[in-house]
């Protein structure tokens, strides 16, 4: 717990916006360079680090004049891919000096005001809080029901010829809330949504370090899932891995979220179950962590997951999937908060099921 803490702390204390992932790409880049043998980025901006596997494949082939052959053959791979965005907002006017803003990804608007947030511009960040006039200074009715991003601005405290200066339409604007260490080894911070993810995965990556396994593993903190998905199914398309495995955030269980669609923190990952899904895949992981005694949950998916195991299952020819969730609550707010044990055991998970691949896994695999 000692040593995911400092680093999941920082990657929950640096922007990293849909399209705008490198301030919190590069502290990735940095953890996973010496727990794997190759690294780049890929034209969207998403992170590839590949760590290579032990195994040597042949397979025979017969010459024109029927001598046996052995050719070597590309290891199997799997892609584990968690993606590095968060939400946020764009700035779309000025006026009077106020910032007036349109989310970037779902935003839960009425945690906002009051939210501290960083404008990036050309110039530096520019601290700033979204704010809303009082109650009784809107006009009537427009304070009643759900409130709407018209009714916001951000508000730097500087004066319009100076917020006319320096900020720009188009300007991105990050939550600035640090992450807390709350009771019960809890965290809570924004962008929990999904960097609690790319977490697991390099606890996955450190637990490689002393495990052999015969298959080439792709780990993957990809952009723009909170968007357009761009960053896995581009991914996906290059790497063109045997397997993948997205692993994000879940609801997580508390006040009024309490159904079938959410699952308590502290008491293991999910298992994604689904079309979305391969249910040889998901079989497996189910096996697994039951032999290993890690407490999990099976995650019902009716339909499409909302993850990026949407992209992966459809690149290409197409991609056996899993989908391996870890619980949040108050997703995409600026306190979303996760259990730091969920976040071990997930990673824990990922490295037992990379470690168990058969050279010849794939060929066992059927959907039914």
């Amino acid at each position: 717990m000692t040593e995911l803490l400092p680093f999941l702390k920082s990657l929950l204390s640096v922007s990293g916006l849909s399209a705008y992932e490198a301030p919190v790409a590069r502290l990735i880049e940095a953890e996973w360079k010496p727990l794997t043998d190759e690294i780049h980025f890929s034209r969207l901006g998403s992170l590839h680090a590949l760590k290579k596997g032990a195994s040597t494949l042949r397979h025979s082939l017969r010459s024109q004049d029927n001598a046996s052959l052995s050719r070597k053959t590309p290891r199997p791979s799997i892609l584990i891919a968690a993606h590095m965005d968060g939400i946020g907002l764009i700035a779309k006017k000025v006026v009077d000096g106020f910032i007036y803003f349109a989310g970037v990804g779902g935003i839960d608007v009425r945690v906002l005001p009051g939210t501290p947030v960083l404008v990036h511009t050309a110039s530096g960040d520019l601290p700033g809080v979204a704010a809303m006039p009082s109650l009784r200074l809107l006009p009537e009715g427009r304070g009643d029901g759900f409130l709407k991003t018209a009714d916001l601005v951000v508000d730097t405290g500087l004066l319009p010829a100076q917020v006319s200066k320096r900020v720009r339409v188009g300007d991105v604007i990050s939550f600035n809330t640090g992450p807390v260490e709350m009771s019960g080894e809890s965290l809570s911070g924004h962008s929990i949504d999904n960097r609690a993810s790319v977490a697991a995965l390099t606890v996955a990556l450190h637990e490689l370090q002393s495990k052999s396994h015969s298959w080439d593993v792709w780990a993957a903190a990809t952009t723009q899932e909170e968007v357009s998905l761009g960053g896995a199914a581009t991914s996906a398309f290059q790497l063109k891995p045997s397997l993948a495995v997205a692993v994000d955030m879940t609801f997580g269980k508390g006040p009024g979220a309490d159904g079938w669609e959410s699952f308590p923190l502290g008491k293991g990952p999910t298992l994604g179950l689904g079309p979305n899904i391969h249910p040889f895949l998901h079989n497996r992981f189910k096996e697994l962590a039951e032999k290993l005694e890690i407490p999990f949950a099976v995650e019902p998916m009716p339909r499409m997951s909302g993850t990026d195991a949407m992209a992966l299952q459809i690149a290409a020819e197409g991609i056996p999937t899993m989908l391996l969730g870890i619980p949040a609550r108050y997703m995409h707010t600026p306190v979303e908060m996760v259990a730091l044990k969920d976040i071990q055991r997930a990673g824990r998970l990922l490295a037992e099921f990379i470690g168990a691949l058969e050279a010849d896994f794939i060929e066992k695999i059927v959907w039914e």
